[in-house]
């Protein structure tokens, strides 16, 4: 069943848990992360970037989330647009019927150049105001995602800042995030505390000089009631880069955000947890491991079936980590005429500092 982020995000935090927002661009993916939430009885967020809009094609995309709706019924299931460039990538994605969009408005139109807090404002809160008259839930970024350890942006799917950046545009300014939210009237806020995407986060493994989780716990006592989300937050587990060397790959050692400052994170307000990476790894992984030791085998499913088990165990790990556990069946969705309704009586407006 098709449900609003949020509304997720609103159960999320009434019960003082998370939810993995999981990238998909297949079948394969889809189908992992859904067994895995029936595993667990947990609510799913499928996040399409506009790189997977691309690959599989929104019409694919479209019809791949209606089935994974009707697979698995008892399951909400928020679709969401990650990192939207611009007003037409979200309003796309809406009219494809993806429940919930990003606007992140940290980065220019190009997604790569980074932009200031006016324009910022400006262009997320005419997003959201679309999103909202169609009932669905917006979120917007505040800071720019990169690495306090180099200083430098990140690049994926063709979206991530390009070269050197500030500590004021690397670390989200609390005062700012309670503009930000109380102007643009978002559903949930990014913010930017030393994570990034892809594989390569950290050299060694972080702590609070290159992962600022203090960040996010000051814009929590400020906006207690806005819910906040972890960018770039794959734990790049050691055990998934040994697999993914020993049949013949070259990742070099590489730290990813430990599950454990997630979990802290999640006590602060954290309600959606952005995770791409790790599921990569679980499906490569696998892949490479039945090509070194079958290498006559060329039937795709022989590949693919335990590729997606492999997902499937590492996403039903994050579900239970997170806290979903046993939650889907407690949430009910409402239609999107409903929450429409909702945000245009103004009962669904953010609560700001108090």
């Amino acid at each position: 069943m098709m449900i609003t982020l949020r509304q997720l995000l609103d159960h999320a935090a009434e019960h003082d848990y998370g939810v993995p927002a999981f990238n998909i661009n297949n079948m394969e993916q889809g189908l992992a992360i859904m067994r895995a939430a029936e595993r667990c009885n947990a609510p799913v967020i499928l996040q399409a970037s506009r790189g997977a809009r691309n690959y599989a094609g929104d019409i694919m995309l479209q019809h791949m989330i209606k089935a994974l709706a009707k697979m698995y019924p008892t399951i909400p299931l928020c679709m969401h647009q990650d990192h939207g460039n611009s007003e037409q990538t979200c309003k796309s994605a809406l009219d494809y019927d993806f429940t919930s969009v990003m606007m992140d408005g940290s980065l220019a139109a190009d997604g790569k150049t980074p932009a200031d807090y006016a324009y910022n404002v400006r262009i997320t809160k005419t997003v959201a105001e679309m999103a909202h008259k169609r009932g669905a839930s917006i979120e917007g970024e505040l800071g720019v995602l990169g690495s306090l350890e180099t200083g430098m942006g990140d690049q994926e799917d063709g979206h991530g800042a390009e070269g050197v950046l500030s500590q004021d545009q690397l670390l989200t300014d609390p005062d700012e995030a309670v503009s930000f939210v109380k102007e643009t009237k978002v559903d949930a806020l990014a913010i930017a505390m030393g994570t990034s995407h892809g594989a390569y986060k950290f050299s060694r493994k972080p702590d609070g000089d290159i992962l600022a989780m203090h960040v996010i716990e000051a814009i929590h006592r400020k906006l207690p009631n806005t819910h906040l989300v972890m960018h770039g937050s794959s734990s790049v587990p050691q055990e998934l880069q040994d697999i993914f060397n020993e049949f013949g790959g070259e990742m070099p050692q590489t730290y990813g955000v430990p599950i454990e400052e997630i979990e802290r994170g999640i006590q602060s307000g954290v309600r959606k947890v952005n995770i791409d990476t790790d599921c990569r790894l679980a499906m490569t992984g696998i892949i490479r491991k039945i090509a070194k030791h079958h290498a006559s085998e060329f039937d795709l499913r022989k590949f693919l079936v335990p590729a997606t088990k492999a997902m499937e165990d590492l996403c039903a790990e994050r579900f239970m980590r997170f806290g979903c556990e046993g939650r889907a069946d407690k949430i009910k969705p409402l239609s999107l005429e409903k929450m429409a309704s909702r945000y245009l009586s103004g009962s669904l407006d953010p609560a700001f500092a108090v």
